[in-house]
C-alpha cells in the first residue's frame, strides 16, 4: 500500500501504450471495462490542458459481489478503477486503489479475506502486464 491506499507504480511505456496494454490485460483476465475516460480531452475540449490522464474503470460481478455482500457500501468504490497518467517529468504512472484499503475502508467482515486476495492478485497482475516490459526468453 503506497498512500492512502493508493497504489503507483512507473510505467516503462507512453500513457496511449499503458492505457492498451492495461485494456488488453483487464481484458484477458475475463474482466469487463465499464468505461475509459480520457480526462486530458476532457479539459481540452473546454480549452485547458493537462497532461495525459487517462481512467478505466472495470469489473467482474464474480470478483465484487462477494465483497458488496459483505459490506454494501463497497459498492461506492467499485467497480475497479485505473489512472495512467503522466507526470511534469514526463514520466508514466499508474495508481489504482489497493483491494485491502477498500475492504478496510467500508469495516469488511473477515469472510472477505478471500476475496480481497484474490483481486489484489489480479490487479497486481494485471498492472505489472499494462506497466512491464516482458521477460526475455
Amino acid at each position: 500500500m503506497d498512500r492512502d491506499g493508493l497504489i503507483t507504480i512507473q510505467s516503462q511505456y507512453t500513457p496511449k501504450d499503458t492505457m492498451q496494454r492495461l485494456e488488453t490485460a483487464v481484458r484477458s483476465k475475463g474482466m469487463t471495462v465499464f468505461a475509459h475516460i480520457d480526462h486530458a480531452a476532457g479539459a481540452a475540449e473546454v480549452g485547458m490542458a493537462l497532461r495525459p490522464t487517462d481512467l478505466l474503470i472495470f469489473g467482474s460481478p464474480k470478483g465484487g459481489t462477494p465483497l458488496m455482500q459483505s459490506a454494501q457500501t463497497i459498492g461506492i468504490d467499485l467497480p475497479l478503477k485505473a489512472l495512467v497518467w503522466e507526470d511534469a517529468e514526463g514520466h508514466v504512472w499508474l495508481s489504482y486503489n489497493d483491494p485491502a484499503w477498500i475492504a478496510q475502508r467500508h469495516a469488511g467482515p473477515a469472510g472477505m479475506q478471500a476475496a480481497v486476495r484474490t483481486m489484489t492478485g489480479a490487479l497486481n497482475a494485471i498492472a505489472a502486464e499494462a506497466t512491464s516490459a516482458a521477460p526475455k526468453k
